[in-house]
């Protein structure tokens, strides 16, 4: 589990049009919040 100013590694993941976008150009942005969930029908 992260906490509050925990830093992650950056990665890069396929958006909603297949283009690559990575985390670390989204945060020059400002802040962002990064959801993930377990795929509709898988067992977990």
């Amino acid at each position: 589990m992260l906490n509050v100013g925990d830093t992650v590694a950056d990665f890069e993941l396929a958006d909603q049009s297949g283009r690559r976008v990575a985390l670390g150009d989204m945060l020059t942005a400002g802040p962002l919040v990064v959801y993930f969930y377990i795929k509709a029908k898988t067992p977990g």
